[in-house]
């Protein structure tokens, strides 16, 4: 036990032990770095103090290296008060778990920058669960994951990433919540508890019979995800990152193509609804039978198109030029991969019409092309033979996409189609799922069923001339009473089907003009049809009380 003199002693030692490690550097260069070690308590804090003023000129910025730093007094915490009132510019960096504790109880986290200690953990040998732009997922053991981030001034990122969870949290998405940041390497990761967890890449690679119930619970997220409206300004709007790779873009496509692809998005309504920004199969979690969504950093607000781009990459897009690769990143075969994202896109539509679900993803491939070819010129594609050979397919589809889409927005009660005679079959088949979900009587189903086919076949024989055109059918239904509104748009020949005369039904047959029927007999079994020419399309609404 030491007495008096010699505690009095050591705490001198101490104190130049702080002397010599003490680094002053030039302040046009960058903060003064003073080290901390042992104690400061009554006992050494006036000399501890001295000897800080001495190399910390007033008003400099200073970072305090409390690594080394075990045990800290009142008389300690009024030193960094004196200090911060001097050098508003002061970080403490290195504090360990205990004396962490005591900033944070005197309410010193809150007035200066503190960086907490953390512990050291090693991914050597763990099994990479998880991969995506921003870092890698490792389960550490049976109970925990680490996420390590690619960046190794990683900590805003983590910040953002636990802010943006509870955020997700709050707002009802299960998920899950670090409760440690940790060093791994030369990098951070976040701890996350996931116990008995198995992502459904894993459950889809060891068990393809579970497709099926991995396809409802992924959909089943995804709406709830969709479903849900963040408060104003609490995340970023995807519209805009989306907006800055079409910019990019314009240097490598041809110039009218460019500014469609710029345009196309622009003319994406903003939403204030949440979307993932990274969602496929390793970033969904059961757990104990609870599924959660982990990976939060990329969550954002804006429209789903631009979350179906991404998730027609993880699936198909990315791995187009090199089918194994799909393997490599999910773990399972691509033709389990293209039949998980077509089911998927199927049961988020709530549509089996083949030509809606080809809609949609046609448009989706424009988000995720634009994104994949980017993404390979910013990684030096341009520089090898295969990159080039890659970057160039990846262009070559989006071309041909901008040739003939003209919108990126979809409704699922919306079908745009071809006008052609053949493609009845698909418009029979998406109104009539639409009437399923309404349970529409017989009677009332046939009546609709005869006016969409007389409606159509008369758009795809006469509104456009050689090339033909698109056609836009809209299925809408109101209550009080239940109403199917059936809406067909075309930007063919302007013309009024209901400016023509009735023909009478009542002569004979040799009296009888052929044509005119179709629109007479659909007047007969709708309760309201109404035309009207708008924005340089024919808009043709039939409406049936049911």
């Amino acid at each position: 036990m030491l007495c008096a003199r010699g505690r009095l002693l050591k705490r001198r030692r101490m104190t130049k032990k702080l002397i010599r490690e003490s680094k002053e550097i030039n302040m046009a260069e960058g903060p003064i770095t003073i080290s901390l070690e042992g104690r400061i308590d009554s006992g050494n804090a006036a000399e501890v103090e001295k000897s800080i003023r001495g190399r910390l000129p007033e008003g400099a910025p200073a970072v305090l290296d409390a690594s080394g730093l075990n045990y800290i007094s009142s008389a300690g915490l009024r030193i960094l008060l004196r200090i911060k009132k001097t050098n508003p510019d002061l970080t403490l960096k290195g504090v360990n778990a205990e004396v962490y504790s005591i900033l944070e109880m005197t309410g010193f986290t809150e007035m200066m920058e503190i960086e907490k200690a953390y512990r050291v953990v090693s991914v050597e040998g763990c099994e990479a669960i998880g991969r995506g732009a921003n870092g890698t997922i490792y389960r550490i053991d049976m109970d925990n994951v680490v996420k390590v981030y690619n960046d190794a001034n990683a900590l805003e990122e983590i910040k953002h990433e636990r802010e943006v969870a509870r955020l997700a949290l709050v707002l009802g998405i299960p998920t899950a919540i670090s409760y440690d940041v940790v060093r791994v390497g030369d990098s951070y990761g976040s701890v996350f508890e996931m116990l008995n967890a198995r992502s459904f890449s894993g459950i889809l690679a060891s068990e393809p019979e579970k497709l099926d119930w991995c396809v409802r619970e992924y959909v089943k997220m995804l709406k709830k995800i969709h479903g849900t409206v963040v408060p104003e300004g609490k995340l970023p709007d995807v519209k805009e990152t989306v907006l800055g790779w079409a910019e990019f873009m314009k240097d490598y496509l041809p110039p009218e193509a460019g500014e469609k692809l710029v345009s196309l998005v622009r003319q994406v309504p903003h939403s204030d609804h949440m979307i993932h920004g990274d969602y496929h199969t390793k970033n969904l979690e059961l757990q104990n039978d609870e599924v959660l969504l982990i990976d939060m950093d990329t969550l954002a607000v804006g429209d789903p198109i631009f979350e179906l781009g991404s998730m027609f990459n993880a699936f198909v897009g990315f791995s187009e030029p090199d089918h194994g690769r799909i393997k490599r990143f999910q773990g399972f075969d691509r033709s389990i991969g293209l039949e998980f994202w077509h089911k998927s896109l199927a049961a988020y539509l709530e549509t089996s019409t083949e030509e809606k679900i080809k809609e949609v993803e046609d448009k989706a491939r424009i988000i995720g092309y634009t994104r994949l070819v980017r993404r390979a010129i910013r990684r030096g594609a341009l520089e090898t033979e295969s990159g080039r050979a890659e970057t160039e397919l990846w262009k070559g589809e989006l071309l041909e996409l901008l040739g003939r889409i003209d919108t990126l927005v979809f409704k699922r009660n919306e079908l745009e189609i071809d006008a052609l005679a053949e493609k009845l079959p698909a418009v029979q088949a998406f109104v009539e799922e639409r009437l399923e979900s309404v349970s529409c009587p017989p009677k009332a189903r046939m009546q609709i069923e005869l006016a969409v086919e007389e409606i159509f076949i008369n758009i795809a024989s006469y509104a456009y001339s050689e090339g033909g055109g698109r056609a836009l059918v809209r299925v809408e239904v109101s209550d009080e009473p239940i109403t199917v509104s059936i809406t067909f748009i075309d930007h063919g020949v302007p013309y009024d089907p209901l400016a023509k005369e009735d023909p009478d039904v009542t002569l004979p047959v040799n009296e009888r003009k052929i044509g005119g029927l179709g629109i007479f007999m659909t007047k007969q079994v709708m309760d309201d049809v109404v035309y009207e020419y708008r924005d340089g399309s024919n808009v043709l609404t039939l409406k049936k009380k049911l």
